[in-house]
């Protein structure tokens, strides 16, 4: 059993961070009553942290290359185990949300660093058991978030869902020191700070932009300006990594039509499936006068489908087509999105089961695909960058869709109104329209990218079970 210690400390610090991306959602009405915001603040507590997870993913892998992966796990966990303190005792939306950017930062650090620790513990038979166990663990992560934030917040209070990961880091980092050999350092690897800089420039003043914009209206000075700012930013990090001799991500991987297809899936994979999810939490708990955690109960069924189907199809599906796993997947997952506009100013929660049944079948047969995919298609030397990149695809994806969706329902729902049942309702339905056209039209897109058959055919065993969730 010793020689699982290192998998369980990996295991624990990625479901630590991928659970916080979902746990506050139930958590979202307390937190508006406690700290007076409204939904824009709402909107960035679950964004601030997959900004920066999605900004920070490629390049702090870079930097574990020249300082080691362990070390950088263990700064991670540290980091991230502060600011979640600081999150638990924040006193206004502010402070909150600062403190869930910390907590993206030391996320990156962590979900950058865990595969490459597993590969350097593990070998043959052990490795391939390990991203099993550590791809299960990251599948499940999402579904335990939403039951987890809502037993937390309905016991206690919501600063728990922060305070509880305080113990975990405590055993993670204690693990971590004792039973990781010392991770080997690349001394000519260097930190693209100034693509790191501009990426993330880009991204948070895009995400700025779409939420003011959607709350004061698309001539909003602030609103303008930050899109324009954006836009600034995305063609000098374009720049900067045609120009850099060590880029954080290799524009001429672009050109891989495969591994291209691989990031418009993983992005919409976020967009269509979980960027509504903080508006469905908030319908279930504001209009239904639902617990959170019954509300984080009623939100499981998409987490459990995608469980069961990635489990039992798993197997089969590596030996299929990317565009039948990546592209039909997603197109699954907008039809999915679709059914969840069924909702209506009579419906209870049942409503939701349908849609998110077919969800999360999407899910389990596009979710396992992803990283093996991208990793599968680029040169081995390549295979890091690649599935750091698909990971910040997905991030990107959420934070740009809680913005997108956040600003559609503000837009449908009057201002003055949109919390009386039929506005909340039509708002609703209206951002999962968006969710659904997202799924179905990227799903589409990388079906038509996918330019070869069995593109994961040639995937090393231990990447196909690398399921980054």
């Amino acid at each position: 059993m010793k020689k699982w210690l290192p998998l369980f400390a990996a295991c624990l610090g990625t479901l630590m961070l991928l659970i916080d991306v979902t746990i506050v959602n139930v958590a979202l009405p307390d937190i508006a009553d406690d700290l007076g915001t409204g939904l824009s603040g709402l909107q960035w507590v679950v964004d601030g942290y997959a900004l920066a997870l999605a900004a920070l993913l490629l390049v702090l892998g870079s930097l574990a290359d020249r300082v080691g992966a362990k070390r950088t796990y263990l700064v991670g966990l540290v980091v991230f185990a502060v600011a979640s303190l600081v999150c638990g005792l924040a006193q206004s939306a502010p402070s909150l949300i600062a403190a869930r950017a910390l907590q993206g930062v030391g996320g990156a650090a962590m979900f950058a660093t865990t595969l490459s620790l597993l590969h350097a513990t593990y070998t043959g038979r052990d490795r391939g058991v390990a991203f099993g166990i550590w791809g299960a663990v990251s599948g499940a992560a999402a579904g335990l978030g939403v039951v987890l934030g809502g037993v937390l917040t309905d016991l206690f209070s919501w600063q728990w869902i922060f305070f509880v990961n305080l113990p975990i880091a405590l055993v993670a980092i204690t693990l971590t020191a004792l039973v990781f050999p010392p991770s080997a350092r690349r001394a000519d690897r260097t930190v693209d700070v100034p693509g790191m800089l501009s990426f993330a420039t880009a991204a948070t003043a895009v995400t700025y932009g779409v939420i003011r914009g959607g709350e004061h209206g698309w001539t909003d000075g602030p609103a303008v300006a930050a899109l324009a700012l954006g836009a600034t930013a995305l063609l000098t990090f374009w720049f900067v990594e045609y120009r850099s001799a060590a880029p954080m991500f290799p524009l001429a991987l672009l050109r891989n039509r495969d591994f291209g297809a691989t990031l418009v899936g993983a992005s919409g994979q976020t967009f269509a499936a979980f960027a509504a999810t903080p508006l469905i939490s908030l319908w279930l708990q504001q209009q239904l006068h639902m617990t959170p955690l019954h509300a984080g109960l009623a939100m499981l069924p998409m987490a459990a489908t995608a469980f069961v189907v990635a489990g039992v199809f798993g197997r089969m599906l590596h030996d299929t087509a990317p565009k039948w796993t990546i592209g039909a997947g997603l197109v699954v997952v907008g039809i999915g999105a679709g059914l969840l506009t069924l909702i209506d100013t009579g419906s209870s929660w049942i409503a939701l089961i349908p849609g998110f049944v077919v969800i999360g079948a999407g899910i389990g047969v596009n979710a396992p695909a992803l990283v093996a995919v991208g990793m599968a298609a680029v040169p081995p030397q390549q295979g890091g960058t690649a599935a750091g990149a698909v990971n910040t695809a997905r991030q990107l994806g959420l934070a740009l869709g809680v913005a997108v969706l956040g600003t559609v329902f503000r837009g449908v729902a009057d201002a003055e109104q949109r919390m009386t049942l039929p506005q909340f309702v039509d708002g609703i339905d209206a951002a999962l329209a968006v969710s659904a056209a997202v799924g179905i039209v990227f799903g589409l897109i990388a079906f038509a990218l996918f330019h070869r058959q069995g593109a994961v055919a040639g995937a090393d065993q231990d990447e196909r079970t690398a399921v980054a969730a």
